[in-house]
């Protein structure tokens, strides 16, 4: 019922004042699909041949090391990355382009107990033994690596702790962090182990805390390949209680008279309140503080003294003290 039917197509032949227009029958028509079909056709199978193709290409790789020299201090007198020329069909070269995640290459030092450079290129088939086929390197720019060696000096050095800890309403540290070991040992060139400290553990985050904090924390990772740290961990342990509110009647002391006056405070007494670990609660009493006032403000021109607590438990902390201030009276 179509057989006889014509179908308009038209093209436009960008005159001004021409339409110019062209009218295809349905057999034209199929044959210009078909003539765009085979240019599509062949382009992608141009491409398919190209990318199939072996190519070389270079990549920017990191290197981490291995074996290092026991007796000799080493510092590195080129960057950490090299570019290496890789071999591989196009469509690895082009994903190359894209992917900056290579896994590291490592490079074994062994040999700079008696020399002072490590030749790349020699070490390319051990390198290659661990990486799939596709990702085969074929040679790296520059090819030599050259290292400067110091005397290598040995230091202990102490733990620092990194903390990340939020607590429950009412619960807190009752004392101090203990870390096992409290030190580590470093080793490396000297102009570089003087200069450390301490040596940082990765963080302990803990949320809502109400119990004490038990764990082991890795220590930051060595960021030069000539430092050596042991050992690799350190066990933590803070303790956590729940805390709560007490008051005490404190005698206030006076010290700074050096010219003996006869002073007279009033009153004699503050009330101290202050957070307790519920633990220990019962055994706290005004013998574990010590409130004092110093005279020798009076000489400053002040006419009430401040009160500052001098002595208390490590595990206490103060939040209120009634009252601040002393009236004081000098008798003559």
């Amino acid at each position: 019922m179509f057989a006889n039917t014509e179908t308009a197509f038209y093209i436009y032949t960008g005159k001004a004042n021409d339409m110019g227009i062209v009218k295809l029958s349905v057999a034209e028509r199929r044959r210009l699909s078909a003539f765009f079909t085979c240019i599509l056709i062949a382009i992608g199978a141009w491409i398919l041949a190209t990318l199939s193709g072996s190519y070389n290409f270079t990549i920017r790789q990191t290197l981490t090391f291995k074996n290092a020299p026991q007796k000799r201090a080493y510092h590195a007198l080129q960057p950490d990355t090299v570019d290496a020329v890789m071999q591989g069909d196009g469509w690895h070269m082009l994903f190359a382009r894209f992917n900056n995640n290579y896994e590291p290459v490592t490079i074994d030092l062994h040999t700079l107990e008696h020399s002072n450079f490590i030749a790349l290129n020699t070490q390319v088939a051990e390198v290659n033994r661990h990486r799939d086929k596709s990702h085969r390197i074929i040679s790296f720019n520059p090819d030599t690596l050259y290292f400067d060696f110091t005397n290598r000096v040995v230091k202990r050095i102490k733990v620092e702790p990194v903390l990340n800890v939020t607590y429950l309403s009412q619960f807190a540290p009752s004392g101090k962090m203990t870390v096992k070991p409290a030190y580590v040992t470093i080793n490396g060139p000297g102009n570089v182990i003087n200069k450390i400290t301490s040596w940082k553990t990765d963080t302990l985050k803990v949320t809502a805390a109400n119990n004490d904090i038990r764990g082991k924390l890795k220590l930051q990772p060595v960021k030069e390949g000539n430092i050596n740290v042991y050992p690799k961990s350190v066990q933590v342990h803070l303790p956590v209680e729940e805390f709560t509110e007490k008051t005490l009647r404190i005698p206030v002391n006076v010290i700074g008279n050096p010219h003996y006056y006869n002073v007279k405070i009033f009153p004699q007494y503050v009330n101290v309140t202050f957070t307790i670990p519920l633990s220990r609660y019962a055994e706290v009493d005004q013998d574990f503080f010590e409130a004092n006032v110093n005279f020798t403000l009076w000489e400053q021109g002040y006419t009430v003294l401040p009160v500052n607590i001098t002595r208390m438990p490590a595990y206490c902390r103060i939040v209120n003290i009634v009252p601040r201030n002393i009236d004081f009276l000098i008798k003559k």
